[in-house]
């Protein structure tokens, strides 16, 4: 490489980095208010870029954040599977790092995969008004997927790559450590209770996932194609809502 092309390099390096960081911290709903303040040298006093301490940030130590945001940061520009190639942005996940309730979903849509947010497409505006029927908000609650990156053309997800994703889906889920989970459609309901059981038969009851009871029920986009199982989705919601009242 001629040295020329060092410091392009470089400056590749930095960009990618910088736009990880963003990524992670709109996720995880931190401030980027780092992007505007700087800071000051401590030996000449000089303002340095603001680019400069996103890079120290970026290289803090892991005690510096929570255990969620670790789960995040060791989770990183992930390529552990071929869908990094397709993707636009890492779905993570969103809501409150202590919530009571998590809904964990199949795999992120074009909404998503566009915004880098869980369940804000058609489906998503469809569970957030399943949220608020339970009279809670949405950013009471956690929302994640199985996969953190969406599968091209929303096919369903592969077992490799789902062996890929369920270990961060697991840190996910001991750190926020809820009362409640409610899993929706086949993909996540199978991929947690380890069951080939049509959602048709899981749903409706309890199971236990790590001792936290876990509901079945049917995916809001599956909802939207078949507007009758709305009435069996509300069934079970009113139980979590029963559970959680406890």
């Amino acid at each position: 490489m001629g040295a020329e092309e060092e410091p392009r390099k470089e400056l590749l390096t930095l960009v990618l980095s910088l736009k990880e960081r963003l990524q992670a911290d709109r996720e995880l709903g931190r401030p980027l208010s780092y992007l505007t303040r700087p800071i000051v040298a401590a030996d000449s006093g000089a303002a340095i870029p603001a680019e400069t301490e996103v890079s120290a940030v970026e290289t803090a130590s892991s005690g510096d954040l929570s255990p969620l945001e670790q789960v995040r940061a060791e989770l990183g520009d992930c390529r552990r599977c071929e869908l990094h190639r397709t993707r636009r942005r890492l779905v993570f996940g969103e809501g409150n790092p202590e919530a009571d309730l998590v809904f964990v979903g199949e795999a992120p849509g074009a909404d998503e995969d566009a915004q880098g947010r869980p369940f804000v497409g058609r489906a998503g505006q469809l569970l957030t008004k399943i949220i608020e029927a339970m009279r809670l908000k949405r950013e009471e609650v956690y929302i994640c997927n199985i996969l953190k990156c969406r599968p091209p053309g929303n096919r369903n997800p592969e077992p490799g790559e789902i062996a890929s994703c369920e270990p961060f889906l697991i840190r996910q889920l001991e750190t926020i450590r809820p009362r409640v989970i409610c899993a929706l459609g086949t993909f996540a309901a199978h991929t947690l209770l380890k069951s080939e059981a049509p959602i048709s038969i899981l749903r409706g009851r309890f199971h236990s996932y790590h001792t936290v009871p876990l509901m079945p029920t049917y995916h809001p986009a599956y909802l939207l194609r078949n507007p009758g199982a709305k009435k069996q989705v509300w069934e079970d919601v009113q139980v979590i809502m029963k559970e959680l009242k406890k």
